[in-house]
């Protein structure tokens, strides 16, 4: 049997009840980027989109497809790694630590590690930085450092003057460094190319370094019982490529539907796993609500292959890891629901409600699989087979 999660990264369906002690009550990545830029979505309206509570910018479907309905994130945090941890059963009694500049003693070691100086230290837009620092990083090679409001280290260099492998090996002495009292949730390679005013990141060389997770995931627990794990796009570096038996790279959402769906047509006897990142990456960060409806537009169209690919028996699942409404202020994540729509070929749709905890979601998938867990969340595997 072959379960495939698809998380679309920051589609979020309205603010979590503690959401203003985030800055984000009111926010809603879906119905907001809907209208700011009416779109159709008729595919995942058909799954049940439209139905799952909260969802006001779509029509509900009379005979959903799928399953539908929302998840409450435990965690309290708003960021990639705290949401796809809590999917797999970890949840977070404390928010990973987050920097407006990162402290001189870290700076100190990060600038022994690399051998130079480095530029920024602050907090900033990955585009805005580089368009301010590129070009004296050009002259000195010194790599330009930055953060966010997520738990991030990020470490940018243009690929002719930093080869990517140093890079890469900076990045893994910063993710020596920021650990104990100054860990980070990630640090990010970030290469670019291009010229002053040209600059252009690229993502396809990406890498990330995570934390590992503090304790065994549902991901750990299908290894252990000798199911497949297929990873694609960032998951294998937010899980620390711990608990898979597979790594697939995709450099944007098309190639990540692509990936899935070769994975899915292969049937392995376990996890097929896909974040598609541009959502987030592009379109939320950016504050651009007719970009991030098209990449909608764009999924959509692409939903009837997955359903073809689901044979008799599997199932499809998808899921958002946090909200990037971009519609909001600053650029920043927000603290919203995740959307939840888990499609069975065959059964009924029914409503799952709002879930306690994305932790369901990896208890679901280990029940589906027939995996021993014991950690946390509570699986809704027996609503889908009815």
């Amino acid at each position: 049997m072959t379960v495939t999660l698809v998380v679309l990264d920051s589609v979020g369906v309205g603010a979590l009840p503690d959401a203003d002690a985030f800055g984000d009550a009111g926010a809603h990545t879906l119905d907001h980027t809907l209208e700011r830029a009416p779109t159709e979505l008729v595919n995942l309206c058909a799954l049940g989109l439209g139905n799952i509570p909260g969802v006001t910018g779509l029509a509900p479907s009379g005979r959903p497809l799928a399953s539908y309905g929302r998840l409450a994130e435990r965690s309290l945090g708003k960021d990639t790694t705290t949401g796809h941890w809590e999917f797999m059963g970890v949840v977070l009694e404390h928010p990973f630590r987050t920097y407006q500049r990162f402290p001189d003693a870290v700076m100190a070691a990060f600038d022994a590690a690399t051998g130079r100086a480095h530029l920024g230290n602050r907090a900033a837009s990955g585009t805005a930085i580089l368009e301010e620092l590129g070009e004296r990083h050009l002259q000195t090679g010194e790599p330009i450092v930055y953060t966010s409001a997520d738990s991030v280290f990020q470490v940018a260099a243009h690929v002719d003057v930093v080869p990517l492998e140093t890079l890469y090996a900076w990045c893994r002495a910063a993710r020596d460094i920021l650990t104990g009292e100054h860990a980070v949730a990630r640090v990010i390679a970030r290469p670019f190319e291009g010229v002053p005013g040209g600059f252009r990141r690229l993502g396809a060389a990406r890498h990330d370094y995570s934390l590992t997770p503090p304790h065994a995931t549902v991901l750990d627990a299908l290894t252990g019982a000798g199911k497949t794990v297929v990873g694609i796009g960032k998951i294998p570096d937010i899980y620390a490529h711990r608990g898979l038996t597979r790594e697939v790279r995709s450099a944007s959402n098309q190639e990540g539907i692509e990936r899935t769906l070769e994975a899915m047509r292969a049937r392995p006897d376990g996890l097929v796993f896909t974040n598609l990142v541009e959502f987030d990456s592009l379109y939320g960060h950016r504050r651009d609500p007719a970009g991030y409806a098209r990449a909608l537009s764009e999924l959509d169209a692409r939903v009837p292959e997955l359903l073809a690919a689901t044979a008799q028996g599997d199932s499809l699942l998808f899921v958002s890891d946090h909200g990037n409404d971009p519609t909001w202020h600053g650029s920043d994540h927000t603290r919203e629901h995740g959307l939840l729509l888990a499609y069975t070929p065959g059964s009924p749709g029914v409503e799952l409600g709002t879930r306690s905890s994305f932790a369901d979601v990896g208890a679901t998938v280990a029940e589906l699989l027939d995996v021993r867990w014991e950690g946390r969340g509570e699986s809704f595997a027996r609503a889908l087979r009815a």
